[in-house]
């Protein structure tokens, strides 16, 4: 399940323009995409909790849910802006993803650690752009970010 041929950081524009959109609606700038192996793009979206009031619909939950039904997945490739949390690790591992590439884990460090402990490929590219949607975001809507992550205000 290597990626010689596919470029991650290539694969990680897609995520990032979904970022950008959901941060453009007001929300969350988290993005993500499902991709092939061989890097045919099926499903992208970003955090959409705040646009459609579903605290359910973080960015890899929606870019799963438009990637479609398939008979499995283990072929595939979730690519996301931020560290996945541990619901959007919970569907990584339920539907056998066998490779995450995540643009950023320095604001948040989700469950990328316990993904790669049960055999997913983690492929972090702390990169600078999606370091930056996030930090700027934390600082202008600390309450919202608290509220997306499950935690306390400080």
């Amino acid at each position: 399940m290597g990626m010689t041929t596919l470029d991650p950081s290539t694969l990680l524009t897609a995520a990032v323009e979904e970022a950008r959109a959901g941060l453009a609606e007001g929300g969350v700038p988290i993005g993500a995409a499902l991709f092939t192996t061989d890097g045919t793009l099926l499903g992208r979206g970003h955090n959409r909790r705040v646009q459609d009031g579903d605290p359910s619909l973080h960015a890899e939950t929606a870019a799963f849910r438009n990637a479609g039904r398939r008979p499995t997945y283990f072929d595939t490739i979730m690519v996301t802006t931020l560290s996945p949390c541990w619901y959007c690790s919970g569907l990584v591992r339920q539907f056998g993803i066998g490779h995450v590439v995540i643009g950023e884990a320095v604001t948040f460090s989700g469950g990328h650690d316990w993904l790669a402990e049960n055999g997913v490929t983690i492929t972090l590219l702390e990169d600078p752009e999606c370091i930056g949607l996030m930090t700027d975001f934390i600082k202008n809507r600390p309450e919202l970010w608290a509220e997306d992550i499950g935690a306390e205000l400080d």
